[in-house]
């Protein structure tokens, strides 16, 4: 994610940075891919189970009325591969994905042609997962809500109707407040997603410097030969986009 992304979805939905943080780090913590740099998803049995009419309901772990079956993290795509073979196009719609938690089978208002084109779009970078969110809300009438700061009306369509049960409401309420004082640090936050994905434990993808992510600068000026302050100064940034990204 960088500043334009960022700025983009800002001007599409008429907010500022806050109220997209908020959104962002109760649906994800904040950062949309694995440590394996796959996309966060969450596979949902009970969509699977609408989308196929209930064809697939001896695996209830993938099929079932009811939502569950939650594995968490990358195990989740092993839920989605055991759907996948049953029905792709259902299993796909069935699963939410990356930073924004976008369901699959919203793929039209998410600004996509298919689910397969809002996969890829996942998959690409964390620009297009945030676009994706914004057209969702955007489509779904949610911006004045997100506005006006009203948490429950956009809980309830963003969530559903029992967003209640997982205090969806009272928990963007409480990033937000945090994300009116304090905004991630951009940069820090694309050095931890770098650190990450060289396997440095750097914390939470957050944009803010904790002990975890100095800890973890150390660790990698150590290896690079160069000066072991814990600081993200330009050489050290430099040097671990390098390594992570080239």
């Amino acid at each position: 994610m960088n500043d334009e992304g960022m700025n983009e979805v800002c001007d599409t939905l008429g907010v500022s940075e806050s109220e997209i943080w908020a959104v962002l780090t109760v649906e994800t913590r904040g950062f949309g891919f694995l440590a394996d740099r796959r996309p966060q998803i969450l596979f949902e049995r009970h969509v699977f189970h609408r989308l196929t009419q209930g064809a697939h309901d001896r695996n209830a772990d993938i099929s079932k009325s009811k939502a569950g079956g939650y594995i968490g993290g990358a195990n989740e795509y092993g839920r989605l591969e055991k759907a996948m073979q049953l029905d792709k196009t259902a299993a796909l719609q069935s699963a939410s994905w990356g930073i924004g938690q976008v369901m699959g089978f919203n793929f039209k208002a998410a600004g996509f042609a298919s689910a397969d084109k809002l996969v890829a779009g996942m998959v690409k970078d964390e620009n297009s997962q945030l676009q994706a969110m914004a057209n969702f809300i955007k489509g779904n009438n949610l911006a004045g809500a997100l506005q006006r700061n009203n948490w429950v009306s956009f809980a309830r369509t963003y969530n559903g109707a029992e967003f209640k049960r997982n205090e969806y409401d009272t928990r963007l309420a409480a990033a937000h407040a945090k994300f009116k004082v304090t905004l991630p640090d951009l940069s820090l936050r694309t050095a931890q997603v770098a650190l990450q994905y060289l396997g440095m434990d750097p914390g939470p993808i957050d944009g803010i410097r904790g002990r975890r992510t100095f800890s973890a600068l150390i660790r990698f000026q150590e290896a690079q030969g160069i000066a072991e302050t814990g600081l993200l100064d330009q050489d050290t940034l430099e040097r671990l986009l390098a390594k992570a990204f080239a």
